[in-house]
This record gives structure tokens, C-alpha cells and sequence, in this order.
């Protein structure tokens, strides 16, 4: 049965959905063990600054400068930042789900995710995600980030989508709550099998046999 209202839009989060996250906690333990640094002094340093590199007002090489090179290091900035981009993988069911939605129903897609500049430059560009995604509303770019809902009214200006018409994929519990308080139908993305089950409840079917593929 079609659903009453259609869907136009769709709005995506990058890390946890197309993406593995770019450069969470897990990542810097990583990066702690193989570059051997305190990880309790390197995480305390992160989050002092790391909404301000997000929101786009600090480079990657000045983050690096107050996170890990405010001392001299064995390693230089290049080997970190390599290893850095390096933790980015993809989640390629997702992303080939989301292009076949998009050519079956025109759907406009919107990332609307909290990336530093040069780490979301890489993604986009490594992975690819230009070739599907029309607009970046990028905490980095539009210089604010989730939970603040005015990146979910930044990214409905840019599209020009009313809330009814969009439904959004986020992995984060409280992302998701917000974009639902803005009246956006929203996903709690957990899997690649149930988000497809919720997308075509929405009536985002695909007929190419997507829907059955395993997780």
C-alpha cells in the first residue's frame, strides 16, 4: 500500500551508516597503541577541542597541534595523519542501497553529519559519496553540529524539503530524537537489514533484490 505522503528526501549520517565513524574513541585508542601515547592525556586533550575542530574552526593541523604534537614526537604529522584517514571504511551494502534508492524513487540525499574539514574532504572524495550525495550540510561547513537542531533546519533550507517529505538515517539515539522533535521521520540505523524493513515502510522499496540481501 503507498504510503498517504511521499517521500522526496532523504538525510543521511555518515559515520555508523555510510561509513565507519572517522575518528571516535576507538580509532585514537588505535592510534594511541601504534604511535605510543597516553591515551587518558591524548582523549582529555581531544575533547577540550574537538567540537571546535568539527564545528570547522580549527584545522586538522592545528587539532593535531593541541592534541598530539604539542611536544616533539618519534613520528611526524604526516604519519599520524595517514594513519588518521587510514581508520575510514565503508559499509558498502549501505552505500549501494541509498544509490539505487535514489535512482528508483529521485530521491534528493542530504548528509547531514559532525565531520572535521579534511577528514569529510577525504571520505567524500575516497569513497566516493559526491557521485550519489547532492548536498553536505556538514558541521565543518555550516559551522554547527548535532545535537543543535539548526543543522536539521540548515539542511531543510538547503534542500527545500518540507520535514514531512524527508526521512533521516542516523545511528545516535539523541540525533535521532531531535530530528523526530523537528517533525523529520527518522531511522535509528542499527543494521542494514532492519533499516531497509523501515525504509519500505515508507514506502522506499527497492524491487532489485536489495531488500533481501544478507547483513
Amino acid at each position: 500500500m503507498k504510503p498517504s505522503t511521499e517521500i522526496t528526501t532523504l538525510f543521511l549520517d555518515i559515520g555508523g551508516v555510510l561509513l565507519t565513524d572517522g575518528w571516535d574513541h576507538h580509532a585514537r585508542k588505535r592510534a594511541a597503541t601504534k604511535f605510543k601515547l597516553k591515551l587518558d592525556e591524548m582523549e582529555d586533550r581531544h575533547h577540550l577541542t574537538f567540537d571546535t575542530y568539527e564545528e570547522g574552526k580549527l584545522t586538522l593541523k592545528e587539532y593535531l597541534g593541541r592534541v598530539v604534537f604539542y611536544q616533539k614526537r618519534p613520528f611526524t604529522r604526516a604519519q599520524f595523519r595517514r594513519f588518521m584517514f587510514a581508520q575510514s571504511k565503508p559499509y558498502p551494502e549501505m552505500i549501494e542501497l541509498v544509490r539505487k534508492l535514489k535512482a528508483k524513487h529521485g530521491l534528493k540525499i542530504a548528509v547531514v553529519s559532525n565531520e572535521a574539514r579534511e577528514l569529510n574532504s577525504h571520505r567524500i572524495r575516497t569513497f566516493k559519496l559526491d557521485k550519489f550525495v547532492d548536498s553536505f550540510v556538514s558541521s565543518c561547513f555550516v559551522h554547527v553540529r548535532k545535537p543543535d537542531a539548526d543543522i536539521f533546519r540548515l539542511a531543510l533550507d538547503i534542500t527545500q524539503a518540507p520535514t514531512w517529505q524527508v526521512v533521516y538515517i542516523e545511528n545516535t539515539p539523541m540525533f535521532v530524537q531531535v530530528a523526530e522533535g523537528l517533525g523529520i521521520r527518522s531511522i535509528l540505523h542499527t543494521d542494514y537489514r532492519s533499516t531497509c524493513a523501515k525504509l519500505a515502510s515508507f514506502g522506499l522499496q527497492n524491487d532489485e533484490g536489495v531488500l533481501h540481501g544478507t547483513s
